[in-house]
């Protein structure tokens, strides 16, 4: 049996983008958990059979939107709390670009998204913590490169 190939915490990353031309992307720092979730809203009708009209009718289902949402958890970082700060409190939605690094190819999704859950937390004895949920404003753009 072969091993599948697979990628480190550290080979996906999720960096924001600032406002030069072009833009310049970067990490910022203290995420120790992290997710991309991609969703398809579909809209559902039902399916009769022609043939027999009393027969239990399938569903059929059609592509209606794409979204995308990031969230990340981990350390609440001094060198990343302006970042994150200043995209949550921009009315304009950030560029955004998701890399998943394997051995022989990258995914890259770039895009714009806005930041809109920002959760600074602590608990006594301990650090404070942060989580972070972006959601996507328009098309990612999906390209891998080997």
């Amino acid at each position: 049996m072969a091993q599948p190939t697979t990628a480190r915490f550290g080979k996906f990353r999720v960096l924001l983008g600032n406002s030069a031309t072009p833009i310049v992307y970067s990490a910022p720092c203290g995420f120790t958990s992290k997710s991309l979730t991609l969703t398809k809203d579909l809209t559902e009708v039902t399916l009769p059979d022609c043939d027999d009209p009393d027969a239990v009718a399938w569903v059929g289902r059609d592509a209606n939107t794409l979204s995308a949402s990031v969230s990340g958890d981990g350390v609440c970082a001094a060198e990343s709390a302006e970042t994150w700060l200043e995209a949550w409190e921009s009315v304009e939605s950030v560029p955004v670009k998701i890399e998943l690094e394997f051995p022989a190819k990258t995914i890259t999704w770039t895009g714009l998204m806005h930041v809109n859950t920002l959760n600074p937390s602590a608990e006594q004895g301990g650090r404070v913590t942060m989580s972070v949920e972006m959601q996507s404003d328009g098309a990612l753009t999906r390209v891998s490169t080997p």
